[in-house]
Order: C-alpha cells, then sequence, then structure tokens
C-alpha cells in the first residue's frame, strides 16, 4: 500500500481529534533509559551483565524501587533499541522480542515492572528500520501500538530514522492518534526536530502531538557534550522554551551523572540545568554499581523540586560574560525564582562578581527568601536590586532559589 495514501487517510482523522490528551508528563517525566550506559550490546555470552535483555530492565527496576529512586520521583524503566528480532512474525507481522534476550516476552517484563511500582518505555523508529536495523512502523503503526498496548507499554520513544523529514509532520501525530486510540495511557517521545535542526520545526505542531521530544544531537559521556547541549537550550535558536510546558516538554536527553566522563562538580552543572531546563530526567548509568555520592546528588530533593515545579516553564539564559552566564526560571509559589549561575571556563581562577535580580530582568519590590539548592543552606532576605556576591569556581554552577516572601496564592 502507498504510504503516501496511508499518511493522507489517518491525518484526516487524525486532524479530527484535538491532538495529544493523554493525561501524562504533566511534570517532567523521571526514570532510567539504557541507551547511553549499555547502548546496542547484544552478545549476552560474553557481556552477560551488561547486554540488551530483560535481566539488566528488571535489575535496574529493582535498583529504582529500592535504592531511593522511585520515592524521589523516578518512574519510567526505559527500553531502548535492540530490543527485538531482526523480522517481524511473518504470520501477524508483529514485532517480536529476541526470544534468547527476552525469553518471558515484554508482557511479562512489563508486569514485572508494574510489580515495582515503576512504569515501562519501549523503543521504536518511523522509518522501515530502527536507527540500529531493527524493524521500524512506517507501515505498521497501528498494529505497533494495539501490540504496546496489549504488551502493558507505558511509554513509546519513536526515533527518525530510515525516513524523511517531509513525513515528520504527518507520521508523528498518526502514531499519536494509533497509541490514544489504544485507549492505553502511553507517554509519546518524539526525536521529530532532532532531525531538522538546521529547517525550523514548527514547534507548536510538535507540543500538539508529543509528550516530549528531542531536539538536539545525543548526549555522550563527556563535558563537551554537556556543555554544547546547554549552549544549544541557551540560545533557543527556534524559540522552543515557548511550547514547554504541563504535558509537553523539550529533552535535551539522558542524564549521565554516575558515569566517568565527568567531574562531580559537572555533575552538578548537568542535574541544575536539567532542572532549570524543566528536562526530563531519564538516567543512564549501571544503578547497580553507581557510587553513593552520584547517588544521592541525582536524588538531591531540591533540584528535583526546580525540575518538578508544576507551573512547567523552561528556564532561559538572560544574562552572559564571556564563558560566565546565568539563567531564569519561574518556579511556585507564583513570583518565585530558581536562577542557575554557571562557570563554563576550563582553567583559571574562582570568579567574583555581584548579580541582583534586576541584572536578571526581574521588576518590583518584592522580596524573597534566598537559598541555596544543592545543600539547602538558608542564604538570608534579598530584594530585587540586593546585590548577592557570587563566587564560583571553572566548571561549575550555582544553584539558587529566591523564594517570594510575604505571598498570598491565587490559583
Amino acid at each position: 500500500m502507498n504510504f503516501q495514501f496511508i499518511l493522507f487517510t489517518v491525518s484526516a482523522l487524525a486532524s479530527q481529534t484535538l491532538g495529544l490528551d493523554n493525561g501524562l508528563a504533566r511534570t517532567p517525566p523521571m526514570g532510567w533509559l539504557s541507551w547511553e550506559r549499555f547502548r546496542c550490546r547484544t552478545d549476552c555470552k560474553m557481556y552477560p551483565n551488561s547486554c540488551i535483555n530483560e535481566k539488566l530492565y528488571m535489575d535496574m527496576a529493582d535498583r529504582l524501587s529500592e535504592d531511593g529512586y522511585l520515592r524521589a520521583g523516578y518512574k519510567y524503566v526505559n527500553i531502548d533499541d535492540c530490543w527485538a528480532t531482526l523480522q517481524r512474525d511473518p504470520k501477524t507481522l508483529r514485532l517480536v522480542p529476541d526470544p534468547v534476550r527476552f525469553p518471558s516476552g515484554l508482557k511479562k517484563l512489563a508486569d514485572y515492572v508494574h510489580s515495582k511500582g515503576l512504569k515501562l518505555g519501549i523503543y521504536g523508529d518511523m522509518g522501515t528500520k530502527t536507527c540500529g536495523g531493527y524493524p521500524g512502523s512506517k507501515f505498521t503503526m497501528e498494529l505497533d501500538a494495539q501490540t504496546f498496548a496489549e504488551w502493558g507499554i507505558d511509554s513509546f520513544k519513536m526515533d527518525g530514522c530510515y525516513s524523511t523529514t517531509k513525513d515528520f509532520s504527518v507520521a508523528y501525530p498518526i502514531m499519536e492518534f494509533f497509541l490514544n486510540k489504544t485507549g492505553r495511557p502511553i507517554l509519546f517521545s518524539c526525536s521529530w526536530p532532532a532531525y531538522m535542526q538546521s529547517s525550523d520545526p514548527d514547534y507548536k505542531l510538535i507540543a500538539k502531538h508529543c509528550n516530549i521530544w528531542r531536539n538536539y544531537n545525543d548526549i555522550t559521556d563527556s563535558w563537551d557534550s554537556v556543555k554544547t547541549i546547554i549552549k544549544y537550550y541557551g540560545d533557543d535558536k527556534y524559540n522552543f522554551s515557548a511550547v514547554a510546558g504541563p504535558g509537553n516538554f523539550n529533552d535535551p536527553d539522558m542524564i549521565i551523572v554516575g558515569n566517568t566522563g565527568l567531574s562531580y562538580q559537572q555533575w552538578q552543572v548537568q542535574m541544575a540545568m536539567w532542572a532549570m531546563m524543566a528536562a526530563p530526567l531519564f538516567l543512564s548509568e549501571d544503578l547497580r554499581t553507581i557510587t553513593p555520592e552520584a547517588r544521592t546528588l541525582i536524588q538531591n530533593p531540591g533540584v528535583i523540586a526546580i525540575n518538578q515545579d508544576r507551573l512547567g516553564i523552561m528556564g532561559k539564559r538572560v544574562w552572559q560574560s564571556g564563558n560566565i552566564e546565568a539563567w531564569i526560571r519561574p518556579v511556585t509559589p507564583v513570583g518565585s525564582y530558581a536562577v542557575a549561575v554557571l562557570n563554563l571556563n576550563d582553567g583559571g581562577a574562582q570568579s567574583g562578581f555581584n548579580m541582583t535580580l534586576v541584572t536578571l530582568g526581574v521588576k518590583g519590590q518584592d522580596a524573597y527568601n534566598l537559598s541555596e539548592v544543592f545543600s539547602g543552606k538558608a542564604l538570608g532576605k534579598y530584594t530585587v536590586s540586593t546585590n548577592f556576591p557570587i563566587f564560583i569556581d571553572t566548571n561549575s554552577v550555582l544553584l539558587l532559589k529566591y523564594t517570594k516572601l510575604d505571598r498570598i496564592l491565587k490559583w
């Protein structure tokens, strides 16, 4: 059957709905995702503890449930590429989990994850193949959506390999339509704008059909990668910050805290900035061997509270001086702000200067309690024009919260 005909027919159906309406991602989703740490490793004989198989995801579900992550808000266990057989079932055309690596099947894996109070996510592609060469969903979107729902899947990430960007504006809404049609709430993660970085993606349309979306390159376990992503989000070239909000969030990719590529201070930078950007917090490290200091940082309640703030407003970079910059994000209680000051210099001594909220664009006569977020330390009372002395080392972040005083909450 002609793909363009399918697109035309289903897009006509989809246009009769109101777009994404699954009630999910009212705050950025939190969980664990296998890709950055475990990639597409399928040799379970040589790598029994780090290959893509059901044991890996069951182990991570155990750790999320038992080591404080679920209590902190991390709920999703996300399978990425390379979980399926290289061919669909010849009779039913359904996707088939690799029988050697997933002998129990994905329904039983989902049941196991759910028994831990968690949710299970899965990966696919809108093209003929996934990026790893496994079957894509180009001609089987309805069937795949039904299959995921029958398995008990709670999140679906749809990549954009082996396809063309001219199909994106129809194919992603088609899949959203079929996911909603199943009647099962399935969070929809799109790679739509990630393939369109030079062509002004239609972010309003993307936000209409996707809960979260990747819009830049894959993260790697390196400081350069983290800095490049922060810069892309700070530049906000296509004003994608404007469409972020409850139900719809920009996704700068996985949290790599706990791996080997960053220093502790750089781990803090990533956690702080992903909180400021209202980003999904999908961990990608081995939770079985993670250090206590990394686990404590990942579960920091002050950072998570900023990330999960119910206003859902993405923070913005509002001030720069060389490689030092400041971001601000409105948070609750209404009239309050989270502020991140970054020193992205690669060398040199600690930098010092004074900063006020006026410098960051805040007006009025309000007074605030100021606190440092990582430690929770109270720093005193400030107005918008009160200088706060900043001392910050290279490759480091200072994360602050200005909580408005004498407030009357009106919702």
